[in-house]
């Protein structure tokens, strides 16, 4: 499976499950080269995936592994309807925020698979890379993103005053659209490999 192949089939899957099924041929003939189907919730999550199999040194697209992001996390039963037992026959796995575990649970139990390749971050990925890193790191790569005078400003709104550091560099992640996966990879390139967040670790460990 070549980089290409796996864009092409992480378009026509996202496609397919929103309905599009004149994108279902596409998908179904590139699944022939995939072994498995990560699924996460959005294209940051992709991104952090990504960085981090970089790291590695792993070619998840010559492994058989795409990445999809479902644009949401209530998409996640439409995706393991088209691409699980039911469907493709793809073996499945994924990232997934605390607050939407329950919603995983049920579809993943509907479709007669377990939970065991599926990780949990603590509120959300994001929050896991924060942590990993600590404050001061993040806002060092903030500094080297051109983007610490706009983090400064942001945390003088009214808003932000009385929040935490961990809570303002947050909610400067999500503020502008691209930031989150801009973000993303450059946090995860900055990690120790010791620091990797555990359900980020465990997922690339399932990612085969």
């Amino acid at each position: 499976m070549t980089a290409d192949d796996t864009r092409r089939f992480v378009r026509a899957a996202v496609e397919w499950a929103a309905g599009g099924t004149h994108a279902a041929p596409t998908a179904r003939e590139l699944a022939g080269g995939l072994s498995t189907v990560v699924l996460v919730e959005g294209v940051s999550d992709v991104a952090a995936v990504d960085a981090l199999a970089a790291r590695r040194d792993r070619n998840l697209a010559a492994e058989g592994v795409a990445v999809v992001p479902l644009g949401g996390a209530r998409s996640i039963g439409k995706f393991v309807a088209l691409f699980g037992p039911q469907g493709l026959g793809l073996r499945l796995a994924g990232l997934v925020d605390i607050r939407e575990e329950p919603h995983f649970r049920r579809s993943l139990e509907q479709a007669g698979l377990g939970f065991g390749t599926f990780h949990v971050c603590e509120a959300d990925l994001e929050d896991e890379l924060i942590r990993a890193l600590g404050t001061d790191s993040v806002q060092r790569v903030v500094d080297e993103q051109g983007e610490l005078r706009a983090f400064r400003t942001f945390q003088k709104q009214p808003a932000q005053r009385e929040r935490t550091v961990e809570q303002q560099l947050r909610r400067f992640l999500g503020t502008h659209s691209g930031r989150k996966a801009q973000y993303a990879r450059a946090l995860v390139e900055d990690l120790e490999p010791a620091r990797v967040p555990r359900p980020l670790e465990r997922l690339l460990a399932d990612a085969a």
